[in-house]
């Protein structure tokens, strides 16, 4: 009679950002937003500075919690206890947050590529440009403090000694 097979081991399912799949996510968002504002760019609405707040309040978010995270998984003094449940849905965000500013930042290039091509020959291009580079930064800025954020989220290898 032959033993029963192990169980297998589990595996993590919330593995680390690639940084291929963000730069697939952004050449991807900004090839169709360069093409969807050559075709459309006319009938959108005027940009404002509201997206670009929105995105940076979260990339300002993300920079807190990664701070306070990572000194509470390191055991930093006054930091208070790990609450792993927390860790976790902070990584899940962390994870979206990375591809969500992905997609913001190929979107953001993407028209401001069609909106410098275009600035000497529309007015509204010219105009567009301090929103849609405002817009650029606050993703780039998000997709860093999320990248952040899920380093921080990361468990410490255990130490060599034995005796620690």
């Amino acid at each position: 009679m032959t033993p029963p097979p192990s169980p297998p081991t589990p595996t993590p399912r919330l593995t680390p950002t690639r940084p291929g799949s963000l730069a697939l996510v952004v050449l991807v968002a900004c090839v169709a937003a360069w093409a969807l504002a050559n075709r459309f760019y006319g009938d959108l609405p005027t940009f404002t500075w509201f997206p670009a707040l929105s995105i940076a309040l979260l990339a300002v978010f993300e920079v807190i919690v990664a701070r306070a995270t990572k000194a509470k998984i390191e055991r930093q003094e006054d930091a208070g206890p790990v609450e792993p449940l927390a860790v976790a849905r902070f990584a899940a965000l962390a994870k979206a947050s990375s591809l969500g500013g992905a997609l913001f930042v190929g979107l953001y290039a993407g028209l401001l590529l069609y909106l410098l091509s275009e600035r000497s020959r529309l007015a509204a291009a010219a105009d567009d440009l301090p929103e849609c580079t405002g817009g650029l930064i606050a993703a780039v800025l998000l997709v860093a403090a999320a990248l952040w954020l899920e380093r921080s989220c990361r468990i410490p290898d255990p130490p060599d000694d034995e005796e620690s």
